[in-house]
């Protein structure tokens, strides 16, 4: 996409886009209780592939409460965890691949910690989280933005990708890690990280709601004066 020189317009249109989300569905601030710690949001996502989140929260859970510590995750038989993953969609890819990863991390660490993370740059904890067994984009900004961690990473998935796609903030192809690559630059530089929390959980009511993948609701969608496809409907 070529821009004009000085700022990117695209910054201006995505506070537009957030005062009118605000506008339509109120602010969606994660509370600090609700915000876990970096490895149990780690395992969330590894283990949430396809599943609804409700599942994949209470599967994590029910791990954590039953093994007692994430080394003991690790230890598992994958047959095992596959019987303890049996409501998520892929249950067998899902437990291979939490065994992969916790085992990946202790490794590297010594243990099964990511306290690491704290300090690294925002693009080196990025690069090392996707350099783990099952980890891409969306989780590994998930752990930094979601979790205790705090820390300023958009974090895309489905509904919110769609969003910007259509709204033509970012290419109609792209992926979640070309996604964040065109917008993290472009984001309000006001924004904390809990901005861009809020910005993604916004963003993913919309496309729950009125930006649908199939029959979106143009005429009804509160961004629609900034949105590329609904000028086109």
């Amino acid at each position: 996409m070529q821009l004009p020189l000085g700022s990117d317009p695209r910054t201006e249109i995505l506070r537009r886009i957030h005062a009118a989300l605000i506008a339509r569905f109120g602010r969606i601030i994660r509370p600090p209780e609700k915000r876990r710690d970096p490895v149990w949001t780690l395992v969330q996502g590894v283990v949430g592939a396809r599943s609804k989140t409700r599942i994949s929260n209470a599967n994590t859970d029910n791990l954590l409460a039953e093994y007692g510590a994430w080394e003991s995750v690790a230890d598992a038989p994958v047959d095992e965890l596959t019987d303890r993953l049996r409501t998520a969609t892929f249950p067998g890819q899902s437990a291979q691949r939490l065994k992969a990863c916790l085992t990946e991390i202790r490794e590297q660490r010594g243990e099964v910690s990511l306290t690491h993370l704290h300090n690294l740059p925002i693009e080196d904890a990025m690069a090392w989280l996707e350099s783990l067994p099952g980890v891409g984009r969306k989780i590994s900004a998930g752990v930094l933005n979601a979790s205790t961690l705090n820390r300023k990473a958009l974090v895309i998935e489905t509904a919110h990708c769609r969003v910007m796609q259509r709204t033509g903030l970012i290419p109609p192809t792209a992926d979640f890690a070309r996604a964040f690559d065109e917008l993290m630059p472009v984001l309000p530089e006001e924004w904390a990280a809990e901005d861009m929390d809020e910005h993604h959980l916004l963003a993913k009511r919309l496309g729950q709601t009125y930006c649908r993948p199939k029959q979106p609701d143009c005429a009804s969608c509160p961004i629609r004066q900034d949105c590329r496809t609904a000028g086109q409907m």
